[in-house]
């Protein structure tokens, strides 16, 4: 059974009609996620009261200093939307406000952020997360450099590692699935922090794992030396020192050599009592997936029906085989978001 994420959500994506020209984006993949996760939206340039419909705004640079503006108005947003953004900031990194949870004790220590992760408006000069413009001048024309917006770049910093990604480069099978598997290990770990058991968390690593091994192994390894606890610290640091090494892990985009290597382990635990078209049916999915072909819940889907098929139970304990809930696999793949 997998948990229910806590997901921050742009509210344009499918929640209201509260985009500049009054319309509402509907998004596949947010949709399937809304039904899923416990979700919280914001609409920073609706909330700070430029209204619906409303003239845009855009990020210029002005005297050293990055600028909200309305062009058509000549009105500057700054020091509302950063206002905004700084309380909203406040909210995600603790348990206040609307997105909150009751914190145990563990739970507190272990600076959990009130969500698993985000999905922001892309380009958006409030909610973007990349490929934002930023122009150089205020005059028409000017030329302009790319990055986050104000409201994206409050978030990214806030959530600590947590996965944020924008509705377009979810359309990425890639991109999308390690999303996914960011936000439903944290889930998960939600869960471990609130129950104040060190148990829970030997558990938790336990079944983890392999997918961690497939992220990152160094990562992996050191998560392992934490749980041990040799130096005997408290579980509320612990608890803390797990999430950091979490969000740095998480902060990466999972290379295809890790995930493949990860499954020819696994698949090392039968693959002697396979056919020889078997054996090569996996070989071939693991090019195909090495090139971008299929997604790597493919891959997987091969692994776990042979799992069960032998009864391999330690693999079937593993997160690595089922990540995130079938509702959320997906084929579909729109090839953007590769240079990252």
């Amino acid at each position: 059974m997998h948990p229910r994420p806590k997901l921050l959500v742009s509210r344009c994506l499918g929640f209201d009609h509260c985009r500049y020209n009054g319309a509402m984006i509907n998004d596949h993949t947010v949709a399937l996620l809304a039904g899923l996760c416990d979700v919280l939206t914001a609409c920073p340039e609706a909330d700070t009261g430029l209204g619906v419909p409303r003239d845009p705004v855009r990020l210029v640079m002005v005297e050293g200093q990055v600028r909200m503006v309305q062009p058509a108005t000549g009105m500057d947003h700054s020091v509302a939307m950063r206002a905004y953004c700084a309380a909203k900031a406040t909210e995600l990194k603790g348990y206040g406000g609307a997105a909150a949870i009751e914190p145990t004790a563990g739970a507190a220590a272990a600076g959990l952020p009130a969500v698993d992760g985000a999905v922001l408006k892309s380009r958006s000069p409030s909610c973007g997360i990349k490929d934002v413009k930023n122009y150089r001048k205020p005059e028409p024309g000017a030329m302009f450099d790319t990055g986050a917006g104000l409201f994206g770049q409050a978030v990214l910093d806030a959530l600590s590692g947590a996965p944020v990604e924008d509705e377009g480069r979810l359309k990425n099978h890639g991109i999308r699935e390690h999303f996914l598997s960011c936000l439903y290990a944290l889930a998960c770990f939600r869960q471990v922090a609130l129950t104040g058991k060190p148990g829970a968390l030997v558990d938790y690593h336990a079944r983890h794992k392999l997918m961690f091994l497939g992220m990152n192994q160094a990562s992996m390894r050191r998560l392992g030396r934490i749980v041990a606890n040799q130096d005997r610290r408290p579980f509320g640091e612990i608890l803390g020192a797990y999430r950091a090494e979490l969000g740095t892990m998480f902060s990466a985009q999972v290379k295809p050599g890790g995930v493949i290597n990860t499954a020819l382990h696994a698949f090392g635990g039968f693959s002697d009592k396979l056919s020889v078209r078997e054996r090569t049916l996996f070989i071939n999915s693991i090019e195909e997936y090495r090139d971008e072909r299929i997604p790597a819940s493919a891959l997987l889907a091969l692994l776990k029906s042979w799992a069960l098929r032998f009864e391999v139970d330690y693999l079937l304990d593993q997160v690595f085989l089922d990540p995130f809930p079938k509702d959320l696999v997906d084929i579909a793949d729109s090839g953007k978001g590769r240079d990252r």
